[in-house]
């Protein structure tokens, strides 16, 4: 089950990459946001998965920062993945508005508005790994919103 949650957390691997790993991390979303455009998912059913894979992100999470004896490890990258899918969330998935969607959320990410620092600093186990991410990922959507 360890070598599960390993794969999990860290992007199949993509997290051991020597060079931003988080960068690599949100990239992995990005076909996710075309698959689920293609499904063409209602909009409560998809917030309703995106509530699901969040929970089930930051339990994974959790254990997989347990392992490392670090909850934020920097090869743990679900995370980023949960935030770039809520950046990409209820968008049209056009290269324009994806790479916008992934710089916004990279700088967000790294930034870490209110409350985002916060569940960073004061929540050092799933929910503050994966939450900061969701916040990052949740300005990200709507900025590009107001700028497409």
């Amino acid at each position: 089950m360890r070598h599960v949650i390993t794969f999990l957390a860290t992007g199949a691997y993509v997290g051991y990459l020597p060079i931003a790993p988080g960068t690599f991390g949100s990239l992995l979303a990005i076909p996710l946001l075309y698959g689920l455009a293609r499904v063409r998912p209602a909009p409560l059913v998809l917030a309703a998965g995106l509530v699901l894979f969040a929970a089930l992100a930051m339990v994974i999470c959790q254990r997989a920062g347990a392992e490392y004896a670090d909850p934020d490890n920097g090869a743990i990258v679900l995370d980023e993945v949960c935030g770039m899918l809520v950046a990409g969330a209820w968008i049209v998935p056009t290269a324009l508005s994806l790479g916008l969607a992934f710089l916004l959320f990279r700088a967000f990410d790294v930034w870490k508005p209110f409350p985002a620092r916060y569940l960073d600093r004061h929540l050092r186990n799933g929910v503050g790994v994966v939450g900061d991410d969701l916040v990052a990922g949740l300005y990200a959507n709507l900025l590009v919103r107001v700028l497409m």
